[in-house]
């Protein structure tokens, strides 16, 4: 546990600071984080907010651009990564920190911070994706549909800001089905009990985890060298295979590789845990 935390607290004895990034692509380490954006509530309102655009090692695409449409000349002059890590991580510190999709965007910072040596903040992590599954009957839990369907203010999809404020929101809402129990609950550890997952750093981890395979699948990704692996699934179990890793997604759900498989001829996932290398 986190000791600037006591998981018996009511939430709102802390700052609640909800952010979203932006990134280059679906996978961290061949993709960046090009936009931050988060919003800090206190006591009841919007205190602060931090929002910036990042300048990427390579240029964007335009099948990425089309997403958020973020366009290379937008990012051309703006700061990189590492001018703006500490100061994130000053506006997130001592806070319940919330993404929606939170894996997604957890995984990107954590390495992030590994990348510039920065010790990861004393936080408690939630996804409002995983709360408002739990908690709030909608067509589907993403984003926009929980924006439009709970009547909330969006503003623009897919920049990191907005999306935020869109995520702050859907916790509240996520408060308000909880405070309506018979016996209402408003601690942190029944918040972590309703999502249901465990979401720190540590499991985010790939430079500080000390696993010498996940390292060697890191560098292998930041490199762009191909390896040959044995792969314990799939119709080829346990037959060699080269593949050239494209990233790297630490998951509740299971740890996998995304990689161009030389045997197949197509991007595809490999699960970490069924890796020999």
């Amino acid at each position: 546990m986190n000791l600037k935390f006591n998981l018996n607290d009511s939430w709102n004895k802390y700052p609640v600071v909800a952010f979203d990034t932006e990134t280059s692509g679906a996978y961290a380490i061949e993709s960046e984080i090009i936009e931050l954006g988060a919003v800090k509530w206190v006591d009841g309102k919007i205190v602060d907010r931090f929002q910036t655009l990042l300048k990427p090692s390579k240029n964007l695409v335009e099948s990425n651009i089309r997403i958020h449409g973020i366009t290379n000349e937008m990012v051309s002059n703006a700061p990189k990564m590492a001018e703006k890590i500490n100061d994130f991580a000053a506006f997130v510190e001592g806070s319940i920190l919330l993404a929606h999709h939170a894996p997604f965007d957890l995984g990107f910072l954590t390495i992030s911070f590994e990348n510039h040596h920065i010790k990861f903040p004393s936080t408690i992590n939630l996804c409002t994706s995983l709360l408002s599954r739990a908690l709030i009957a909608t067509t589907n839990h993403k984003l926009q549909t929980l924006v439009k369907e709970l009547e909330l203010t969006g503003g623009d999809a897919h920049r990191a800001f907005d999306d935020a404020y869109a995520c702050l929101q859907v916790f509240l809402k996520c408060h308000e089905k909880l405070s309506n129990e018979l016996i209402p609950d408003e601690s942190i550890q029944r918040l972590l009990a309703v999502q249901g997952k465990s979401l720190d750093w540590k499991n985010y981890a790939v430079l500080t985890a000390g696993d010498p395979k996940l390292l060697a699948l890191y560098h292998a990704c930041a490199g762009g060298k191909d390896l040959t692996i044995t792969y314990l699934s799939g119709q080829t179990k346990g037959a060699l295979r080269k593949i050239t890793p494209q990233g790297i997604v630490r998951n509740p759900d299971g740890d996998y590789i995304q990689a161009f498989c030389h045997i197949d001829q197509q991007r595809k996932r490999f699960y970490i845990d069924k890796i020999i290398l």
